[in-house]
């Protein structure tokens, strides 16, 4: 199905018009517009060049704000503008969280978030309080202070274990564990502050929140099973992109808003919908729509976090930062270390989990943020245990992937030591998309032609995995118990999830040429090596095709020539050479004559419909376009045929609706659908469908 724009293109496009407006209207360029500017331009900047240093990105957005902050270059000077971003961006990230920790998936590894999670953030919280009560710290700026360093960084975590495929080894899967308790664990420490800080009322208010926080998940639950699969089934059906991404954010924040108007944060909203979404199966497309977003407001997030470290604090206090930095990867790698090893996973596994988790996280941040408000500080030692809090953990996420690499380094030396080899947790173990396929066929789109290859892979027994946007393509193929996923197989997220760094080749049989032009870059750019087939409708798409990467194009239109003919000249007993001669000067050959279009004799009979009178056979063009949305440079959204004049245009989902605009100019009553496999027409009058 073509696409009208990309999402992200809109949001952006969205945004500078708005951006522009204010700027004309005041008859000068407002500060923001200019702090905003840089925060984007900045983040592209250092995104870029971290990824050529191979480091991941979000230590680049925590240096940067360092150095564009009030504390060093003084480049931005509102923090209201970048905590509303940052803000944001909490929100999103913490709604991914919620889509990909889906039900199913926490249940999967349930053990190593209840006993594994709960001892990694029980023993560093409890060693934390008795440790700084003893030095005469008092005990509710010591057990906040032991929330804040009990965190880790899900973020760079989940990015590091993604990028080198890691996420179902023993280190990735006790990793995770432990982050997912701790970023639930997160709900209770934030419902907590009011009461450290004197303002809940004692036990009782920490029950009366924890019962309000019981209640909703109770009700997002049952949303999740009953009522949130149907409505995006149903915004899923309208067949536009833009339609689905604004219910999917509408979710995100209704939630978000909805949760908090009952006295609980907005982050523990945003996960909650993002449990709401994983339950449909619709939850990897939605997470692939909104990922864009989440990742331009989570580099504004970790900007922000930059922008709080004061240089001249850190350079005065250096040797103290160090010994406190010291101490946390000691402190917390040995209780990670601890609580993974008595949950069974080998030493080999256990060392590089422990000094993965060693840092502080994002939601430390959070957590700060919410004891603020309330009088609390780490160590209660005011402004300096902030700044010494957030000096530290801006270096120890920035230090995350030599520390996760140092740790690699020493569980494969034990291993090699010892003999060991890590044995993977089968209760732990999960498949995330393909993940099960080797040396596999990716198919991206289910149309007539893929289901008819899948059959043939079938029969030989040949490994496959499928790619459809068409719910009604993933339930058929679901029901005949083929592999499928069901997104948006243009985006690089749901071709890793179907394999393509493990496939042999890959098969676009998408019948419209920008769909499969997009795929086929998309595949090049991630995978430059792997072959790709394409199978397009009309010859006149092959050369674009081949030029834009695709290694093979085959053109239906010409497949089905070749074979008519092959067939009448072999009936003659001509040679095959001679057959292979008129076969090659086939494409100097014009059609002669074309497909036509018009009721079929139920649909004439019809008593629906009183014109039906008026609906002849027409012939459709040769290639199927629509020629108002061509002549905009548009595209467009299924294909209707005026069974009064033969006039194409683009369906009521389409932004430009052509084939209603024919309607409204010409009274030409009847359309049919052009689209493979449709048969059905449409009286506008009567308003009825044949």
């Amino acid at each position: 199905m073509p696409r009208t724009t990309t999402p992200l293109r809109t949001v952006t496009l969205a945004l500078v018009i708005s951006l522009a407006g204010v700027a004309l209207a005041a008859g000068e360029t407002p500060t923001y517009v200019s702090e905003l500017t840089l925060l984007l331009v900045v983040s592209a900047g250092v995104a870029f060049g971290f990824f050529r240093l191979g480091v991941t990105p979000i230590i680049g957005f925590l240096l940067a704000g360092v150095l564009i902050g009030p504390n060093a270059l003084g480049l931005v000077r509102d923090p209201e503008l970048i905590d509303a971003a940052a803000e944001i961006g909490v929100i999103l990230l913490l709604f991914t969280i919620g889509i990909e920790f889906s039900l199913d998936r926490l249940a999967r590894i349930r053990r190593l978030i209840l006993y594994g999670g709960g001892l990694q953030v029980g023993l560093t919280t409890g060693v934390t309080v008795l440790v700084l009560t003893a030095f005469g710290i008092d005990f509710r700026s010591a057990l906040f202070t032991g929330f804040l360093i009990a965190l880790s960084s899900t973020a760079i975590v989940m990015k590091l274990l993604s990028d080198r495929a890691e996420t179902n080894t023993p280190v990735g899967q006790a990793g995770l564990g432990i982050l997912i308790f701790q970023d639930l664990a997160v709900v209770l420490m934030v419902l907590l502050m009011p009461i450290l800080g004197g303002e809940g009322g004692g036990a009782i208010g920490v029950l009366w929140a924890l019962a309000k926080a019981g209640g909703i998940v109770a009700a997002v639950l049952l949303l999740a099973g009953r009522v949130m699969p149907k409505v995006l089934e149903a915004v899923a059906h309208t067949c536009s992109q833009e339609i689905f991404l604004l219910t999917v954010i509408g979710i995100c924040f209704g939630t978000a808003y909805l949760t908090s108007l009952a006295g609980v944060s907005l982050s523990l909203g945003a996960f909650l919908a993002g449990l709401l979404v994983s339950e449909s199966r619709f939850g990897q497309q939605a997470l692939s729509e909104i990922l864009p977003l989440q990742i331009l407001f989570s580099a504004a997030f970790f900007l922000s976090v930059g922008l709080l470290l004061d240089l001249s604090f850190l350079v005065t206090n250096l040797p103290l930062i160090g010994l406190a930095i010291l101490g946390i990867v000691i402190f917390k790698a040995l209780v990670t270390g601890v609580a993974v090893r008595l949950l069974g996973t080998p030493l080999s596994a256990a060392i590089p989990a422990a000094l993965l988790l060693s840092q502080v996280g994002e939601f430390s941040f959070v957590l700060a943020r919410s004891g603020r408000e309330v009088g609390l500080s780490p160590l209660g030692l005011g402004e300096v245990g902030t700044q010494t809090f957030i000096a530290c953990t801006v270096l120890l996420m920035a230090a995350t992937p030599w520390l996760a690499q140092f740790g690699h380094v020493l569980g494969k030396r034990y291993s090699a030591k010892t003999g060991t080899v890590a044995i993977e947790d089968p209760e732990a173990a999960e498949i995330e998309g393909f993940d099960d396929l080797d040396d596999h066929v990716v198919i991206a789109g289910y149309g007539g032609g893929a289901q008819r290859l899948a059959g043939v892979l079938d029969r030989a027994r040949l490994p496959y995995g499928i790619l459809t946007l068409s719910p009604t393509g993933a339930t058929e193929a679901g029901a005949q118990d083929r592999r499928v996923i069901l997104g948006d197989y243009s985006r690089q997220g749901f071709l890793r999830l179907a394999g393509l760094d493990r496939a042999r080749m890959v098969v676009v049989p998408d019948d419209e040429p920008a769909m499969a032009h997009r795929v086929v870059s998309v595949i090049k750019a991630a995978r430059p090596e792997v072959p790709v087939i394409v199978a397009t409708r009309f010859d006149s798409n092959v050369e674009a095709l081949s030029g834009g990467g695709a290694d093979s194009v085959v053109s239906q239109e010409r497949a089905a020539a070749e074979r008519l003919i092959s067939g009448v000249l072999e009936a003659y007993e001509l040679d095959h050479l001679e057959i292979e001669n008129h076969l090659e000067a086939l494409d100097s050959l014009a059609p002669s004559a074309l497909t036509t279009v018009g009721l079929s004799a139920s649909q004439a009979a019809t008593e629906r419909c009183s014109h039906v009178a008026r609906a002849t056979v027409v012939t459709p063009p040769a290639e199927h376009v629509c020629p108002g949305c061509v002549a905009l440079g548009d595209s467009w959204v299924h294909l209707r045929i005026c069974l009064a004049c033969g006039y194409v245009g683009c369906c009521d989902d389409s932004k430009n609706t052509h084939a209603h605009r024919h309607f409204e100019a010409e009274g030409h009553p009847i359309i049919k659908s052009l689209e493979a496999g449709d048969s059905w027409a449409w009286c506008y009058l009567d308003e009825t469908n044949l």
